[in-house]
């Protein structure tokens, strides 16, 4: 053991914790084709494969797994011993930001935080993806950093932050025939409706309180995702029940009114969630926290 390199140490871990060795060389600010080399070395040094590629990522060997423990614990201790933890300069940085959205999250919030890293922080990219079943393992492994969102599937096991609160609104197109600043149950029932089936998400607290006030809705089409609805209502008869915030943003770029629902609707938070593991990682705390400063309070007149 004295011939073991302690970074090769640290790549180990990385890519025991993301699956990856690319994003073990993000993370830790190294060349991918060093990080390779220090597996390969790792490899050598222990005469055993340690990771093997499959379809979820570098999955470890069971030798893998019985050494990380201890591997992880040393690093630990050793890292206690140097001092304060480097932090993140984000003016000098160079890293990509994987963060799992609502799409949401992605017409309303997406805009703006790129804006803010043009602006404070050009080296950074960000990959957004739709938040989907397979968010929380994503979130687990470290392929994805952040979690932003309508979403009760993450509540339990992860950290939280709320960001704003939130509650829903109808849309109706401006040329609307029927339809005028004020929505009865019969009138809204009455009508033609969207609906938006975004697995994932906590949208369908709307099905349940519709069918708790025993108010119908006639439901003419199914999309998956809010990017269209706008278009579509503009262009039709149909009415649509979305967040607040996208409402007043859709309503800025298509011919479409808001119309308060026949009956109460409940308000939620909009939330970014993230893994324990990568708690105190100094990248993904500097993402929170900007992700907080810019957002908090974007709430129900936003």
């Amino acid at each position: 053991m004295a011939k073991l390199d302690l970074d090769w140490l640290g790549v180990f871990v990385e890519v025991y914790k993301t699956q990856s060795v690319s994003r073990a060389a993000q993370r830790l600010g190294i060349a991918q084709a060093s990080a390779s080399i220090a597996l390969n070395k790792l490899r050598h040094h222990f005469d055993d494969r340690l990771f093997s590629r499959t379809s979820q990522g570098m999955e470890p060997t069971p030798r893998a797994q019985s050494i990380y423990p201890e591997l992880q614990e040393a690093l630990l201790r050793i890292e206690k011993a140097r001092g304060p933890r480097a932090g993140f300069a984000p003016g000098d940085a160079q890293r990509e930001f994987r963060i799992c959205m609502t799409d949401i999250s992605e017409i309303v919030l997406l805009p703006t935080l790129i804006n803010h890293l043009q602006r404070t922080a050009p080296g950074l990219a960000v990959e957004a993806e739709k938040i989907s079943p397979d968010s929380r393992r994503r979130l687990e492994s470290g392929e994805v950093d952040l979690a932003v969102g309508f979403t009760p599937d993450l509540e339990a096991g992860f950290y939280q932050q709320a960001l704003f609160a939130q509650n829903f609104v109808c849309l109706a197109s401006a040329e609307h025939p029927r339809v005028r600043a004020k929505l009865s149950r019969r009138a809204f029932s009455a009508e033609g409706h969207i609906v938006v089936s975004a697995s994932g998400t906590g949208h369908a607290i709307v099905d349940k309180v519709l069918a708790r006030h025993k108010v119908e809705r006639r439901v003419v089409l199914r999309v998956p995702s809010f990017l269209g609805v706008a278009r579509i209502v503009a262009q039709t008869e149909l009415l649509v029940i979305v967040p607040r915030v996208l409402g007043n943003t859709l309503a800025s770029q298509e011919r479409v009114q808001l119309l308060e629902p026949p009956v109460p609707l409940p308000a939620y938070k909009v939330k970014q969630h993230w893994h324990e593991r990568f708690n105190a990682d100094a990248g993904n705390v500097w993402l929170r926290r900007t992700m907080a400063d810019l957002f908090s309070g974007h709430g129900l007149d936003a």
